[in-house]
């Protein structure tokens, strides 16, 4: 499966975005999902992770209550809404499919997308 993460851009702190996933191929709905981040000078970390069927979530403890994680098979995408933006939510955002499970561990994932950029200003 191929990945194209999009809808990353410049925002002030409170603010939101939303960005999009789009999946290749026809065995999207078959993959669980999630998104990345990797802020300049620091490890990548988890962020939020989907299940096929879309009936199981994750978030990483620093986003639950501000972002959510969705998905539509039918349009082989998968979204973040990202609300109450803070500065330390700057990073690049990767999107990531994977087939063991809804996990948070980066080698359980097997594709990635190029990265969509994020920078919330203060």
């Amino acid at each position: 499966v191929q990945l194209q993460a999009s809808g990353g851009g410049s925002v002030q702190a409170g603010g939101s975005l939303r960005l999009f996933c789009a999946a290749s191929g026809r065995t999207f709905s078959t993959y669980d999902m999630g998104w990345f981040r990797q802020a300049t000078g620091k490890e990548r970390e988890f962020v939020a992770a989907i299940s096929w069927s879309g009936g199981t979530r994750h978030y990483a403890d620093s986003v639950k209550g501000r972002f959510t994680i969705s998905r539509d098979n039918a349009k082989n995408t998968v979204y973040l809404q990202m609300n109450s933006l803070k500065p330390e939510d700057t990073a690049i955002y990767y999107c990531v499919a994977s087939r063991a499970g809804v996990v948070s561990t980066a080698r359980e994932y097997d594709y990635w997308g190029q990265g969509t950029q994020v920078t919330v200003s203060s």
